[in-house]
């Protein structure tokens, strides 16, 4: 699909991450497979009849530019582009909190501690979506990870006025989002 049809889609979220070796759970047996493809792009009847023996999703979406944020990784005979881990974890954020739990992509978060600050400010410049970019920065901040000090905030648009991710949670001012409280109390 990506040579030969030139599509964006690719694997991204969490499988994007697994198959990095980023994950933070052993799967033994991974339920589906994310894909990511920009918004009106179509995937092909073939690719969906097939049986891949897991469930695969596909997000198509423009919050992030389609070249922005990828790497290639060796597959048999050929090449594969998946997220990198800084695009991966923004797209876990993408569907969070109603099909990535945000305990769990703080877990994940926590184990990017190498992220290239370069790349992660490329991305985060191009991300359209405001919740996405302020829960990677709260996250990331969280965590305690160094690279944060070399992200230039004044070139990220982090909008105006709350968000509200989770009902009932605590509010953090500075990013001005309400997250679970079990997510603000995790050391």
């Amino acid at each position: 699909m990506q040579t030969q049809l030139g599509l964006s889609v690719h694997p991204g979220g969490k499988t994007a991450l697994g198959l990095q070796g980023k994950t933070h759970y052993l799967e033994l047996s991974s339920k589906y497979a994310q894909l990511f493809g920009a918004q009106g792009e179509h995937v092909p009847l073939w690719f969906k009849k097939h049986d891949w023996s897991v469930n695969v999703k596909c997000t198509l979406s423009n919050f992030l530019p389609p070249d922005v944020g990828l790497t290639e990784i060796p597959h048999k005979q050929f090449t594969v582009k998946v997220s990198d881990p800084a695009r991966a974890i923004m797209e876990c954020l993408y569907l969070a909190p109603k099909s990535q739990s945000l305990l769990e992509m703080y877990e994940l978060m926590e184990g990017l501690n190498n992220l290239r600050p370069v790349t992660v400010q490329k991305l985060l410049e191009a991300c359209t979506s405001i919740k996405v970019k302020r829960l990677f920065l709260y996250l990331a901040e969280k965590a305690n990870h160094d690279w944060v000090q070399y992200i230039d905030l004044t070139k990220v648009n982090l909008g105006s006025g709350k968000r509200a991710i989770v009902a009932e949670g605590v509010y953090i001012p500075k990013y001005q989002i309400t997250v679970p409280k079990e997510l603000e109390s995790m050391e």
